[in-house]
């Protein structure tokens, strides 16, 4: 009982510093033996390699085969590489409380290269987007709640040692261990692979 009270103790305030799942950017089972968050960036051009490449393959491979709950969190890096990130990150994370997520994630990342130029955000991801879509959209962006939220998963992601994107941080048998990016499939594959039960 000590022992228990004493763990519970100790994770306590780990626990606490995790912000929810939220369920339009969560994928798979959450009883899969791992789980991996991905921090990311829209502006970040091997964000985008991981989600057009490597992110599907993983979806085949390791979350519809319940292997790995798979979770995207915002990272938006800053400075002047990256302006407009959390601009996207808020339009994204709006577009999931409607049940778009996917399609406006996917719209950001085929069209990055435009908007991380111009800051014309809004262009890729009204173009995913139907007229009330829009509107609906553009509200829930400037909610407080929302930039709550990129917030607290770039404070998550500094805790867990996240210095650059895309940074995969890995749950399984009660340890998170951050993976460095991988820059193909293959590589990616093995590090997923040393965390999944045999």
């Amino acid at each position: 009982m000590k022992r228990s009270a004493v763990a519970l103790v100790v994770l306590l305030p780990l626990l606490a510093a995790i912000p929810p799942v939220d369920k339009e950017r969560a994928f798979g089972n959450p009883s899969a033996p791992v789980r991996i968050e991905v921090f990311s960036d829209f502006s970040c051009p091997h964000c985008k390699v991981l989600h057009e490449t490597m992110m599907p393959q993983m979806m085949r491979e390791y979350i519809s085969t319940n292997k790995v709950y798979l979770i995207d969190r915002a990272f938006p890096l800053g400075g002047q590489q990256h302006p407009f990130s959390r601009e996207a990150a808020s339009y994204a994370i709006a577009a999931g409380k409607i049940g778009k997520y996917n399609a406006v994630a996917d719209a950001l990342f085929a069209q990055q290269a435009v908007w991380a130029t111009n800051g014309n955000v809004w262009g890729a991801v009204s173009s995913a987007l139907s007229p009330t879509e829009q509107k609906r959209v553009q509200e829930l962006a400037k909610d407080p709640a929302i930039a709550a939220t990129i917030e607290a998963e770039y404070q998550e992601g500094m805790a867990a040692g996240v210095n650059s994107t895309p940074t995969l941080v890995v749950t399984a048998g009660g340890k998170r261990t951050s993976l460095p990016s991988a820059p193909d499939y293959r590589l990616l594959k093995s590090m997923i692979d040393a965390y999944i039960p045999k």
